[in-house]
């Protein structure tokens, strides 16, 4: 049976491939998709998103708009990817309207209106819409299957030297989303750094052939240069689409039980996840996972194998 996903995204180039691999996997059943400020404000990040679920061929799931901004702090944009959020590419104009609803109150409505523990929630974004629902009907976090975000780091950051963008941009957030009674499992850059968009990964999305293929590949192109000159990477990492592999196989991405707490104090370290990996103090009703190590060509199987899918569908109508 098809594991059901609400997906809270920023877009930003890989929620891009967070959604297409959401949609095109026949074994996640995408049933809402929420926005959030992020990567870019939320009227972009909201506008890309409905311009990438036409380009795919996605229809008949429901997208709402978030938080425009963190619980306390400043937002603050990417720079990665762009004035747009989304430079590199032309998004068609969208086919699909927004759902009235603000993207929390979709997310609990979801939730409460499905079966317990068969929802995971799939945040690629900073946490906001995440906590904002929790505070406003708490009654959803016993009610989710699992929450596996793209977020965060055990060794690594990006946006200070210890903190990873997601997180630190709203730490509160993330503290509240860490400290509940719900499974977390922590996809950061530890992970998502070995999923890279190499020369390889792009000739077989080029050999695809279909306008769908194009616009990944122009994602691609964007990304990798905005990726070289900001962080000095020669290939892309490609972060959130490894939080919906997680999903469709766990075996993917090697995990351990950590507890995993959110700095949100520190002059230097805010946004840090720190992550507790000696084995005497990790209490055997540890409910976070952090995830350490990716098995990239099953992460890139499955991620071709979904833009494929959506590409032909697009093209036969």
């Amino acid at each position: 049976m098809a594991q059901k996903i609400i997906l809270d995204c920023d877009p930003g180039h890989d929620d891009a491939i967070a959604l297409m691999l959401a949609h095109g996997n026949p074994d996640i059943d995408l049933v809402a998709v929420t926005t959030v400020g992020g990567n870019a404000v939320l009227e972009k990040t909201t506008k890309n998103t409905l311009g990438i679920l036409t380009i795919a061929g996605i229809t008949g799931v429901p997208v709402a708009a978030g938080c425009v901004r963190p619980l306390i702090r400043e937002g603050e944009d990417a720079d990665v990817h762009g004035e747009s959020g989304l430079d590199g590419v032309v998004l068609p104009e969208p086919i699909m309207e927004l759902d009235r609803r603000h993207g929390v109150d979709l997310i609990i409505d979801t939730i409460m209106e499905a079966e317990p523990k068969t929802i995971t929630l799939v945040p690629t974004g900073p946490l906001t819409n995440i906590a904002m629902a929790m505070r406003k009907e708490p009654r959803i976090i016993e009610r989710v299957k699992e929450v596996v975000l793209m977020g965060g780091g055990v060794h690594v950051g990006n946006w200070s030297a210890v903190a990873e963008f997601n997180i630190k941009i709203d730490p509160e957030a993330a503290h509240i989303v860490f400290d509940a009674p719900w499974e977390v499992t922590m996809i950061g850059l530890d992970v998502t750094h070995q999923a890279l968009a190499t020369d390889e990964v792009v000739a077989r999305i080029k050999a695809l052939n279909t306008p769908l293929s194009e616009f990944v590949l122009g994602l691609f192109g964007f990304f990798q240069e905005a990726y070289r000159d900001a962080q000095g990477f020669e290939f892309p990492p490609v972060h959130d689409p490894v939080a919906v592999a997680r999903v469709i196989d766990p075996s993917i991405v090697g995990t351990v039980r950590a507890p995993i707490r959110v700095e949100i104090h520190g002059d230097y370290t805010l946004g840090m996840t720190v992550t507790e990996l000696r084995p005497a103090h990790i209490p055997a009703d540890c409910n976070t996972r952090a995830g350490l190590t990716l098995d990239a060509d099953r992460f890139w199987d499955l991620t071709i194998d979904a833009i494929e899918r959506l590409g032909k569908a697009a093209a036969n109508g």
